[in-house]
């Protein structure tokens, strides 16, 4: 079966009975204990809420609940995900949850086993990040009218994401308090609440000092606003809303919107950087990456862009 689209698992999900009041009570208390023990993000909060509403809704009715589901109940809910089309990574992101979830039941006494114990996650394809070319980069990045506020915004946010290698959710929870132009650097809070410091690069900072100085001021007015990036109505920009900022800036780069999406950025920095020489234990730092295993995956995007490159030029490719 393909696999389902956003939409569609919305309607399926909104077929299941609402969600009963004790575990709701039961989720919001598990959510308030990892995010004290581990600090995780926000994202991954929200994600793990998410995926244990639709088990929850999924299972109401049926004996033992969510709190007390067996194997035997989450294989038959794995088994209808794989039914309604849901992607293997998504059901590797559930597995995540499911997993932190039922320990901690253990952990507090309120079970004696775990389920997930001989759960497998779902072997996941391979696919290597899509960066753009540097003239894509170009292109893109010259998009937005300055002459406006916000579109002045849009060229500082875009420089900055594209100098940085920040995550989306980096960039648009950015404070003020984060950019400090006299040394050239932001400091960043990343994935687990780990802070680093990033490099802006001459380019950034100018359109950084510009956003600044003109339409920041215009944008908040008189208040005193956290947010380093504003939208018309004083707050910051939403990941949803940078999202579709990038779509229409790549039309009118001359870029499929299809192929690009804030994350590309990112992609497109580490690539580039990999390209120009960059040493990886660098990269990882600036990525913010906890493994060197996760950064190294730029190095296979570096050597397939080299083997096309070959096999259009070369006399014999």
């Amino acid at each position: 079966m393909r696999v389902r689209t956003p939409a569609e698992r919305r309607a399926i999900a909104m077929a299941l009975p609402e969600l009963g009041d004790d575990d709701a009570g039961v989720i919001g208390r598990f959510l308030d204990a990892i995010w004290a023990e581990n600090g995780l993000a926000q994202p991954t909060l929200d994600s793990y809420r998410r995926d244990l509403e639709l088990l929850a809704r999924f299972r109401s009715g049926k004996s033992g609940g969510l709190a007390g589901a067996d194997r035997a109940a989450l294989f038959d809910y794995l088994a209808w995900r794989s039914q309604h089309g849901y992607s293997p990574r998504s059901n590797a992101r559930l597995l995540s949850a499911l997993r932190a979830f039922y320990a901690w039941l253990v952990r507090k006494g309120d079970r004696v086993d775990d389920p997930t114990a001989l759960l497998e996650p779902p072997k996941l394809p391979r696919s290597l990040p899509k960066a753009l070319a540097e003239s894509q980069i170009d292109a893109l990045l010259a998009a937005p009218d300055v002459a406006s506020p916000l579109g002045l915004r849009d060229r500082a946010m875009l420089e900055l994401m594209y100098a940085a290698g920040l995550r989306v959710s980096e960039l648009v929870n950015l404070p003020s308090t984060a950019v400090n132009l006299r040394q050239g650097v932001l400091r960043v809070m990343g994935k687990g609440s780990k802070e680093r410091l990033v490099p802006l690069g001459e380019e950034a900072q100018h359109w950084l000092e510009r956003y600044l100085a003109q339409s920041r001021p215009q944008l908040a007015g008189k208040r005193a606003l956290a947010p380093l990036f504003l939208s018309a109505n004083g707050e910051a920009p939403s990941r949803q809303q940078f999202w579709q900022l990038v779509k229409r800036y790549a039309v009118l780069a001359g870029i499929d919107p299809v192929r690009i999406s804030p994350h590309g950025l990112r992609h497109s920095f580490a690539t580039h950087l990999l390209n120009r020489g960059a040493d990886l234990r660098a990269l990882q730092m600036l990525l913010g990456h906890s493994s060197l295993s996760t950064t190294q995956i730029y190095t296979l995007v570096a050597r397939e862009q080299l083997k096309q490159l070959h096999a259009k030029h070369h006399p014999r490719g």
